[in-house]
């Protein structure tokens, strides 16, 4: 492998996001790094991350009475920005390629996770949710209106800071326990 193919995780593995292997898709790398990066690329008042951003989804979609399934897709649809980083969506629309790879990346990482692609209704949900997050953390935290109506929200959302260690522990609970209701089904 050329050095320059492969990112080193916090776990040790070299994972190549161009050609990455199962063994090297670890929830603790995901949940360390999404703990660690900010939303809207650090154009926020405060630190928010986008860790704790995948948990407010799957909580917003326990309370909109989404199924187990959906949370998890939810908590896990930023995924692929514990590998590749984050894009503003302005410019990712506009950058097929990254979508592209995005996208297989996205398979490969639930594949590694063993979660099962979602269908186009549970994909809907997810940005459903997902859009309605965007717009509300946008408001509170840089005051920005990003759509011409709010989306109707559920969550109460959190406004104070929290340590990565907390979001990473969070996160990491609330995958184990979505993980253990779909798989248990």
């Amino acid at each position: 492998m050329n050095k320059k193919d492969f990112i080193t995780t916090i776990g040790g593995r070299k994972f190549n996001p161009m050609s990455p292997s199962a063994e090297d898709i670890d929830i603790g790398d995901i949940a360390h790094s999404l703990s660690m990066i900010c939303r809207a690329n650090g154009h926020f008042r405060e630190f928010f991350s986008v860790a704790r951003h995948c948990i407010n989804c799957a909580k917003e979609a326990e309370l909109r009475g989404c199924s187990a399934r959906v949370q998890l897709l939810c908590l896990l649809h930023d995924a692929t920005e514990a590998y590749i980083g984050d894009m503003t969506r302005p410019l990712k629309r506009r950058l097929e390629y990254y979508c592209q790879c995005e996208e297989r990346l996205y398979g490969d990482i639930l594949n590694a996770l063993g979660v099962a692609l979602p269908d186009e209704q549970e994909s809907a949900a997810v940005k459903s949710v997902d859009d309605c997050m965007l717009y509300h953390e946008f408001r509170i935290f840089n005051g920005d209106c990003l759509f011409d109506e709010a989306p109707p929200i559920h969550l109460e959302i959190e406004c104070s800071e929290r340590s990565f260690a907390e979001t990473k522990a969070e996160y990491l609970e609330l995958y184990h326990v979505l993980y253990a209701e779909v798989t248990r089904t």
